[in-house]
């Protein structure tokens, strides 16, 4: 038996051809990281929607602030006043009353400003700082939604730079498995190789078609994803250079997780969650407290009444009033409202809690799968060798007829299965490393610009 070694071995370099536009850096101009980023912070409705809601929260600390400030009404009025028997009035002299109309009648006017000021309201005070530290808390989860953009962005450009280095390889690997049919096709038919090789070369075809046609869907499927984000179509993805470092990180896990318990976006939100709490606990209590304010008020007013002792004289009114209230007693609802805050005080405190130890698993979960890609990619590359070194082998093998049909194929499948698993390998220690900062809370646009950095000349 023997199998076309110069066939073979140019399918594999093609494969490898392929893949190097793929995995290094391309001349042509190709939507790059950054571009995308940029198009994703103006189009993203994510984020959009997220600095809605941060300007819907800020509105609160204005909201919480005027219980504290000054109300100030200015009223204005007037009216006409009219009086006459209801049709014709009977003769009676110079007393007969006028028939009703309107010009036997009067005009009144007048105006009004008052002011009231809170001087003592413990409840207002309390739910202007809770409304402080509300807006903290929106400040950090709209920074929190940024970073989670550039996760998102990184995810998807990524995903479709797998999809289309798994592309490429299945392709070749398509090409070289209907070489392979095609030659054990015409050593059956002059009686070198049994039906049997045939079939394994037809099954292995098969495979890698059904392969292909996957792996296209899927990339459709993930330039679609990116699409969504940006609002734009990307067919051409500037790739992850060869050159790219895969290192594994100088800082200890315990200081990345010290950084976490400072700089954690989802952390700190729930720190400020729950300082809110705390004030709404305290406002809640409040309510009970005394209160004080003050009032001012002015009033003009003039009547054009013909009756009164000083017609079309206008009067001026003043006065100033300092009120107290103590609640007493308002059904109970004080206190279930102060029960109700506690409650959810307490249940902010185990949110935080929670995030604390969502924190360090992340970090820690990260940090090993950075150091475990590191020797992933090393290892993916040296199988690389070995599998070519095996399938070289095996088709030297089966020259001398010590190898079959079979035993080709498998070690051209393996061949190409590392280099997806290589490609792979890189690709996941990139996005391990952004999880790392996203966990501990220093990613920052900074990072996009240095990946960048590795995707174009």
């Amino acid at each position: 038996m023997h199998i076309s070694k110069s066939n073979l071995l140019f399918s594999i370099k093609k494969t490898l051809a392929a893949l190097s536009c793929v995995l290094v850096t391309s001349t042509c101009m190709a939507d790059d990281l950054l571009e995308i980023f940029n198009l994703a912070v103006d189009n993203d409705p994510s984020i959009r929607q997220a600095r809605a809601n941060y300007n819907a929260q800020h509105t609160m600390l204005a909201q919480g602030r005027s219980f504290l400030l000054p109300t100030v009404n200015l009223t204005g009025r007037t009216s006409r006043d009219t009086t006459g028997v209801d049709g014709a009035a009977p003769p009676g002299g110079f007393f007969s009353p006028p028939q009703h109309s309107f010009a036997n009648g009067f005009n009144t006017k007048g105006y009004g400003v008052s002011l009231r000021q809170a001087l003592l309201n413990f409840e207002a005070w309390y739910a202007f700082r809770s409304a402080q530290q509300g807006d903290e808390a929106a400040a950090v989860n709209l920074a929190n939604a940024e970073h989670q953009l550039i996760m998102r962005v990184a995810t998807a450009y990524f995903d479709v730079l797998r999809s289309q280095a798994n592309l490429t390889s299945f392709i070749a690997e398509e090409e070289a498995s209907q070489q392979v049919l095609e030659q054990t096709r015409q050593r059956f038919e002059v009686g070198l190789v049994p039906i049997t090789d045939v079939y394994d070369s037809q099954a292995n075809a098969d495979l890698a078609t059904v392969n292909r046609l996957v792996e296209e869907n899927n990339l459709n499927q993930r330039l679609e994803a990116l699409e969504a984000i940006t609002g734009r179509s990307h067919m051409d993805l500037a790739p992850l250079d060869e050159a790219f470092p895969i290192e594994p990180s100088d800082t200890p896990i315990e200081d990345w997780i010290s950084v976490a318990m400072d700089s954690n976006l989802q952390i700190k939100a729930a720190e400020y969650d729950l300082a809110a709490k705390q004030e709404d606990a305290r406002s809640a209590k409040a309510r009970m407290y005394p209160t004080v304010d003050m009032s001012l008020s002015y009033n003009w007013n003039e009547s054009g009444n013909p009756l009164s002792f000083t017609p079309n004289l206008a009067s001026e009114n003043t006065q100033i009033t300092l009120n107290l209230s103590v609640p007493i007693f308002a059904g109970g609802l004080n206190n279930a409202r102060l029960r109700q805050a506690y409650y959810t005080r307490d249940a902010s405190e185990e949110a935080l809690l929670k995030s604390q130890r969502d924190s360090t698993q992340s970090v820690r979960n990260a940090f090993r799968s950075v150091a475990t890609d590191v020797r992933a990619v090393a290892a993916r590359r040296q199988a690389i060798v070995s599998a070519q070194s095996a399938l070289e082998a095996t088709q030297v093998g089966a020259e001398v007829g010590t190898r079959n049909v079979v035993d080709v194929v498998l070690a051209q499948r393996t061949l190409f299965q590392t280099q997806r698993d290589y490609a792979n390998a890189r690709i996941n220690f990139v996005m391990n490393t952004l999880n790392l900062k996203l966990a501990s809370g220093t990613l920052s646009p900074q990072d996009v610009i240095d990946l960048n950095e590795w995707l174009s000349e």
